[in-house]
């Protein structure tokens, strides 16, 4: 599996999201300049995000965008599959996307990668959007200040 872009301009966002507007809303025009993303990719990004339920718009003068739930309760998970589907690495093991191969029966490689799936389910399923910004927080306390850094 590999991430793809939507999958990680929209992390980025909902981290930004998470981090500066917790009970807030933001508009895109500030998430596109402060995570330095493309505006209209993450306008599609965003609208997708919202049809999944893992955020919600609000119109007017304070719109924007928010967190349709607490961080605690958004995974890495619901994220990518939204954006990208299947997490699997061939199709013959996808739940979402599953093709039947010839050669399916008798195949090593196939219980391999259905291990391969679980393994990257399961550590994107149990990683929360509060998680990312727990780990957001301990690399920015270590980082050097700008002056420091060579």
């Amino acid at each position: 599996m590999k991430l793809s872009k939507k999958s990680d301009y929209a992390l980025r966002a909902l981290i930004y999201l998470a981090l500066n507007h917790p009970n807030d809303s933001a508009q895109i025009k500030e998430i596109s300049a402060r995570e330095k993303l493309p505006t209209k990719f993450l306008e599609n990004i965003l609208l997708t995000l919202r049809k999944a339920g893992v955020l919600y718009s609000k119109m007017g003068l304070k719109g924007g965008y928010a967190l349709a739930r607490p961080p605690e309760k958004i995974t890495m998970g619901e994220v990518v599959r939204a954006l990208d589907g299947t997490l699997a690495p061939m199709s013959c093991v996808s739940l979402v996307e599953y093709e039947r191969c010839a050669e399916e029966t008798t195949c090593a490689i196939k219980s391999v990668m259905e291990d391969v799936r679980n393994a990257i389910a399961r550590v994107l399923d149990e990683t929360t959007l509060a998680d990312l910004c727990k780990r957001v927080r301990k690399i920015q306390e270590h980082a050097l200040p700008p002056a420091l850094v060579p």
